[in-house]
């Protein structure tokens, strides 16, 4: 029942050789990888309109220089994430810039923000898409955290069907989006420039002095622009999920990202100060913005309906690259070796199940209200761009390739920017961010954990293979095999037993007198030729007393260089339910074992016909 469900939601295994039909091309891969970046120009304009409005209305014209300031620095970040695809091909970014060229710190530094940032990308997405959703139907407000955890679960399992398929699907909704913003910027300045749409609201001539103004205001006003910049580095986490030839089809996909990214920010913002639109409480600046070009007709409702796509859809970003980043923090062994294991549908199952689950989590913690976790996931993101720019000035140093001065001042300016940028988080916002001094370093720690693991399990179960193996007699080898009665799959349980050694004990644990005597004399009628062990359980528990029993013989089989092999016989009902009838004593007796004995432990199944 459970492979039917499982087949119905995500579809069929995929085999490995199809691999290559999972690969995206670069129309899908923009889709998929770009939304988190595209979806920003919803709120990133907004958040330098919302800084600059305590100076005045007179001060929104500064969101032009802003803007262009926010411009320059995503096309220093595309020309970075550009070399870093080349130059690290296999993907990982900036963890496995920062990691090359500034140590393993660092690079786990960058990875674990990542990581913590992905989380948040999906609960905030999905939580300001089901704010959209609830505000045109106030009906459904009340629900709004049983929305959102909904939409994760949807998104989960589109992502667990494989690349191809949750691309094709969600693909559709972000062209929509990229579309409908072009008609607006277009209809808009067609509008200001014919003369034929009034302003909202009179805007300040370019330039015009503003009382009150400070550059601590503007610095800040910049940093808050700069959360339109998150998902930028997604692709460069994802090159493996391109089509043949992966690295340059990375890079046009970038490419293609930064392009549209520039042309919806400065076009939004450009929109919005000659319409005069100034952030409010109550409606977005896109909305205002739809409204003012269109009034309340079909266009301004497939904006709404566009806008509230990209917001729920932008956590697609996490699901791609989360789970290609986990696997490459899996490979260097700082996270579990899970991580790095594919799903029937050839994608990093548990990384989108550990994503899908964390941001559940987040959004409940939160009650679906995530909006103070922007400047969060803003600095989350920041302290990673930083590192891969670093890191990559120490890699054009060190290598000196062709041509290596212009992409070295490339990413010295990025550098500076992401740093400046960082700084001023830090002065006007560290109320906010303060948890990311906190969570970075205990995740650095817990990487660290898991390494040290790794390498100790590696150290002990290292074999020198100059040694040859001991010699065993079969016949010296003792076999356990503990008993509830006489049956046929203790039979079959025994039969087994003596195929394996001549030296076989059957143990019975009994919680009365009356119980031992009465398997006793079975026994004896039986003719086995196999001893019987009885034991006398006062507290009528079976686990302690035949693990007890199990540690004396292995102590005596240790001196004599023997194996220890508990064979325990084990019936399946032909159906799942008509199992929860039965002990499962069984269980908990191998769980004891493991946990306390180092024997061998061997399971014979008896399949029940009817």
């Amino acid at each position: 029942m459970f492979s039917k469900i499982k087949r119905l939601l995500i579809g069929r295994p995929l085999k490995s050789t199809e691999a290559t039909s999972q690969k995206l091309n670069k129309f899908k891969a923009l889709a998929v990888l770009s939304s988190d970046a595209l979806s920003s120009v919803a709120y990133g304009p907004e958040q330098i309109l919302i800084v600059l409005i305590a100076a005045g209305s007179a001060a929104l014209w500064y969101s032009l220089p802003i803007t262009l300031g926010v411009l320059v620095l995503l096309i220093a970040l595309v020309l970075s994430y550009r070399q870093i695809i080349f130059a690290y091909p296999g993907g990982g970014g900036a963890y496995m810039v920062a990691k090359e060229n500034l140590g393993v710190n660092f690079g786990l530094t960058a990875g674990g923000a990542l990581l913590v940032d992905y989380i948040l990308t999906v609960a905030v997405s999905v939580s300001a898409g089901t704010d959209a959703i609830t505000s045109a139907f106030p009906v459904l407000h009340e629900h709004h955290v049983l929305i959102a955890v909904l939409i994760v679960i949807l998104i989960t399992f589109l992502n667990l069907r494989g690349l191809t398929d949750s691309a094709t699907l969600l693909s559709y909704p972000v062209y929509f989006f990229v579309l409908m913003m072009f008609f607006v910027i277009g209809a808009g300045a067609f509008g200001a420039a014919t003369g034929s749409a009034a302003p909202v609201q009179p805007h300040a001539a370019i330039g015009t002095p503003v009382m009150g103004i400070s550059l601590f205001l503007l610095l800040r006003a910049f940093a808050s622009g700069c959360t339109a910049l998150t998902g930028v580095e997604a692709i460069s986490n994802a090159i493996s999920s391109f089509k043949a030839p992966a690295p340059a089809n990375a890079a046009k996909t970038l490419l293609m990202m930064g392009g549209i990214l520039a042309i919806l920010l400065s076009g939004t913002v450009s929109i919005a100060y000659w319409y005069g639109i100034q952030p409010a409480v109550d409606q977005t600046v896109l909305s205002q913005m739809g409204e003012a070009i269109f009034g309340r007709n079909i266009f301004y409702y497939f904006l709404q309906v566009g806008t509230a796509l990209i917001l729920v859809l932008a956590a697609n970003t996490g699901y791609s690259a989360f789970p290609l980043l986990a696997f490459n923090l899996a490979k260097d062994k700082f996270m579990p070796r899970p991580f790095t294991v594919k799903g029937d549908r050839l994608g990093f199952s548990n990384g989108i199940i550990t994503l899908g689950a964390l941001s559940i989590v987040l959004i409940l913690i939160f009650n679906g209200r995530t909006e103070n976790l922007i400047p969060l996931y803003a600095v989350g993101v920041f302290i990673p761009f930083s590192l891969s720019q670093t890191g990559m000035i120490v890699h054009w140093m060190k290598n000196k390739p062709k041509g290596w001065v212009g992409k070295l001042v490339t990413n010295f300016v990025g550098a500076l920017i992401c740093y400046l940028i960082l700084i001023i988080f830090i002065v006007t916002k560290f109320t906010q961010i303060w948890p990311v001094f906190i969570f970075v370093p205990v995740v650095v720690s817990v990487f660290h954990k898991i390494h040290q693991h790794y390498l100790q399990v590696a150290d002990e179960l290292r074999v020198d293979i100059s040694v040859s193996l001991r010699s065993i007699k079969t016949t010296d080898n003792v076999i356990i095999v503990p008993i509830a009665g006489i049956t046929k799959v203790v039979e079959q349980s025994l039969n087994y037993a003596k195929s394996l050694s001549g030296n076989v004990v059957a143990v019975y644990v009994g919680s009365s007198p009356e119980a031992i005597r009465k398997i006793e004399k079975e026994w004896n009628e039986w003719h086995t030729g196999i001893r019987l062990v009885t034991i006398y359980s006062l507290y009528r528990t079976i686990t302690n007393p035949l693990v007890r029993f199990v540690q004396t013989v292995k102590y005596k089989a240790d001196k004599d260089g023997a194996t220890v092999t508990v064979v325990f016989p084990q019936f399946y009902t032909r159906k799942w339910w008509q199992s929860l009838l039965h002990n499962q004593s069984g269980v908990l007796i191998k769980a004891g074992l493991i946990k306390t004995s180092d024997v061998v432990i061997a399971t014979v199944p008896y399949r029940f016909k009817k």
